[in-house]
């Protein structure tokens, strides 16, 4: 095997841990706050926090390095059409992650304060995290998806 083929194996498996934890604990933190208990929001919203630190914050790190590492090896400059809008779709998706990780280690801390005073009801302060959560994720995830086309399709959008 050679290094592009094992790079780009990398790319490949980390980029489905990328957006596939991302849309699984996104699932179930939005699911779970539909369901209303308090008990199952401490669990579900510790346990996505955990996922972000476990599986999506070394994807985020593995992404651009096998990307940028593939584009040289592939002999195709950064400033390629595709591959400078992927860059560009990927910060947008990083500049929502990032304080969705804050709201969401804030959120959980709120969970596990109500859940261990046994509240049954969270704070307001908690669904106003969880609607600016929710709201975040909508362009991130679209701004992967978008990435995932550039990657497939590399299409020549200009020049």
């Amino acid at each position: 095997m050679n290094l592009y083929l094992l790079l780009k194996t990398l790319h490949i498996l980390s980029s489905v841990v990328l957006v596939g934890t991302g849309f699984g604990s996104a699932f179930y933190l939005f699911m779970t706050h539909r369901s209303g208990s308090v008990p199952a929001l401490a669990v579900v919203s510790r346990l996505v926090v955990k996922a972000d630190w476990w599986m999506t914050t070394p994807t985020v790190l593995i992404q651009p390095a096998t990307g940028i590492a593939l584009a040289h090896l592939a002999g195709w400059p950064l400033g390629t059409p595709w591959i400078a809008l992927a860059l560009g779709l990927y910060v947008v998706a990083g500049l929502c992650w990032l304080p969705v990780v804050a709201l969401q280690i804030r959120m959980a801390r709120l969970a596990d304060a109500a859940a261990r005073d046994g509240q049954s009801l969270l704070p307001a302060a908690y669904w106003r995290m969880a609607r600016w959560w929710e709201g975040l994720g909508y362009p991130a995830f679209a701004a992967m998806v978008g990435v995932f086309w550039l990657m497939v399709f590399k299409p020549s959008l200009w020049g």
